[in-house]
Order: C-alpha cells, then structure tokens, then sequence
C-alpha cells in the first residue's frame, strides 16, 4: 500500500528566497513530502503571494507562525512537520512554538541565535515528543557518508590530523549596504547572531569535520576578522583546534576569497591513510592507503560500499549534487517520522544531524567568537 506523503508546512522561504526553494525541491525529490501550509512571511500581502504562488490554500497562508503553530495542530489534516527557513534570529521561536503543538521540526543552522537559545530549545525537545532535525546539507552526500564509514570501519587509523576549509568571494565587497536582502542579514548581529561568516558557514564545515571524523573539540584558538570597511560581523575565520585523544585540525571559513564560489574541503590523515573531499566535485572521494598508491573512488562506482550505493538515486557516472543531498536528509526524515508514527518513538538514524548537533554548532561558535574577542586566546568547549 502507497503511504501518504507527509503533510509539511513551512516558515519563511517565500518570494525570492533562496533556501526556502531549496528545501520545497528537496523534500519532493523522493516524493515522500507535501507541502501544504506556510507562513512564508511576515508581511500579509508578501505571506498570501508567497503562498497562491505555490498552490496553497488560502485558508492555510499565514503571516503569524504562532497562529500557524496553533491552527495546524488542532485541524485534522494538520502538518506534521514544519520547515524552519528564515534568519537565524528566528530560529528559536519558531521552533518553540512547533515543537510545543507537538509538530516535528527541519530547521535550517545554525539552529538558534546564540548558545543560551540552543540549550534552551534542547531542554524544550525533551519535554515534547516530536523530532527534531538540523539541515546540515553536506552530510547527504554519498561520499560524504562513505568517507565517514571507512573512518569508522579504522581504514585510516587513529586520526592525527585534520583540515577542514569553506570559502565563498560573494560578500568580498560590501553588498548589504547596496540592498541585497541576503547579504544584509547575514551581516547583522540582529539578524545573524554573533557570528557571520562563522555561522552561515563556518558551522557546516565544522560539523562535516565532526560528522566524518567522529572527533569531538576539546578547545579552540580563533582569529575573527571583518576586511569590508563598516561590517560589524566576521567575514574571515581562522581556527585551530585541538581535538580529545590527541588529534589536531584547522579550519578556515572565508566569505571574502577571490576566486571560491562554494569551495568546502576536508582533508583527514591517520596513521594508516588519508582521505580527502571537495563540495565542487561530490562524487569523487580520494584514499591514500599510507605506503599505497591514491585511490580514487566515485558514487556509484566500483570502489562504493554497500551503505553509500544505497544514497544514489542514479547510476554511477550521472552526477549527483546538492539537491540530491539535500534531498537525503529530507528521505531520512521521512523514515524517522514514519518510525514515530508506528512506535512512538523519537529517533534519528545516526546520519541525520539532530538537536545535539545544533547546540554543539552554537557551542562552538560561542567558544570561537570569545576567543576571537580577547585576542586569540585558547577556550575550552566544556
């Protein structure tokens, strides 16, 4: 028997916004979510536009999540889940109120404004039963997930080291004072948190070191930099990190590197091999067996394991990207929502990045962003 596809609704993503489209894409790729509900912003007139624009019921556009929140959730054919879209200063909110009517929550990172809200909404997920997801987009790639796999299975070793870069040129001149909308809130301490470059991108290649590796921040020495004459928040991050059992990692971030586009690298290397990965070229995932010949493997190809083939959507040489990636996480949702239904039970699988994950994001931006202010001094992440 066809199972229903779950009923899904929406806050913010309306009129020109980027990642609300990437989301709508994404959850129907497998076809296992409708979206049928939103409250995609908070002008009226922006939120119904929004809204008919997509084939919703006018009954079921709003402009108010509150109302959102509470009007699904006593209707019968309510949603079931909600995506969470909008700045980050928002975050917490909206996800207050979602998770207290009982209604399952995908929310964009970083998941909360500061840390204090992060542990707050932690607190609040465990007095509610309804899951809680965190889109960290690059964490449903194949190889991504095969990389991860051969570190578990020891392939490498003991990690030693580890070199994690995201870089972008798109704020390298002063955008968000010319009106550009997204640029604009990603600069502002109102909008953004304390963090900038740090939190839009930073925190995706810091928890791709920590999904891959499996390595957890013992403490960190940050330099935060703004090289745009008049930007309050970062745009240039550099970070060392010592990691528990020994390891070492740097991470750069950078919104101002002439040249990058969407430039996320890993690099990682143990005593018995290394292994890197680039953003820009998905499929392809390289091992270095020490003393060995380089090894390239490819989605889908003869070198996949059993775990990433069954991430594909396609056949190996017919390139997958970021909405298929996406795309996954929406999949893996889906299980979990459906294994909530039959059982009651809150649980994501292990590839999902959940609610720990967001609280260990804003710790690690909180750490960063004190560090970076007194100087580049070492912080412990307690």
């Amino acid at each position: 028997m066809t199972k229903p596809r779950i009923r899904l609704g929406m806050v913010g993503g309306g009129q020109d916004a980027f990642i609300g489209a990437v989301h709508r894409i994404a959850a129907r790729i497998d076809d296992q979510f409708e979206l049928v509900a939103g409250a995609l912003s908070s002008t009226p007139e922006r939120a119904l536009a929004s809204g008919l624009a997509l084939g919703l019921e006018q009954a079921r556009i709003y402009s108010d999540f509150e109302v959102m929140a509470q009007q699904e959730s006593e209707r019968e054919d309510g949603i079931e889940a909600v995506a969470i879209v909008t700045p980050n200063h928002l975050h917490f909110p909206v996800a207050r109120a979602f998770l207290q009517a009982g209604i399952h929550v995908i929310c964009d990172k970083p998941m909360t404004a500061t840390l204090q809200e992060a542990e707050a909404l932690l607190q609040l997920s465990q007095q509610h039963k309804a899951l809680f997801v965190l889109t960290h987009t690059y964490t449903g790639y194949p190889m991504v997930r095969q990389a991860r796999e051969m570190v578990v299975s020891g392939q490498l070793g003991t990690l030693r080291v580890a070199q994690v870069n995201y870089t972008q040129d798109w704020l390298t001149e002063p955008l968000e004072q010319s009106g550009n909308k997204q640029a604009s809130w990603r600069t502002d301490p109102a909008r953004s948190g304390a963090g900038g470059c740090i939190g839009d991108i930073g925190t995706h290649a810091y928890q791709l070191l920590s999904y891959i590796s499996g390595l957890k921040t013992a403490s960190l020495c940050a330099e935060m930099s703004s090289f745009v004459a008049g930007r309050t928040l970062d745009d240039n991050v550099q970070i060392l990190l010592r990691m528990r059992g020994g390891a070492r990692a740097t991470l750069w971030a950078s919104q101002v590197a002439a040249g990058c586009e969407n430039r996320l690298d890993i690099r990682l290397y143990g005593d018995k091999g290394g292994l890197e990965w680039s953003q820009e070229h998905p499929n392809q995932l390289w091992f270095t067996p020490y003393g060995g010949p380089a090894q390239l493997l490819t989605r889908g190809g003869a070198g996949a394991t059993a775990m990433s083939r069954a991430e594909c959507r396609v056949p190996a040489g017919h390139p997958e990207g970021y909405l298929e990636a996406f795309a996954s996480l929406y999949r893996d949702t889906a299980t979990a929502i459906r294994h909530y239904q039959q059982t009651g039970e809150v649980a994501l699988s292990a590839l999902l990045p959940g609610i720990e994950d967001g609280v260990e994001g804003m710790r690690f931006i909180d750490c960063a962003v004190r560090s970076g202010r007194d100087g580049a001094v070492w912080v412990d992440l307690a």
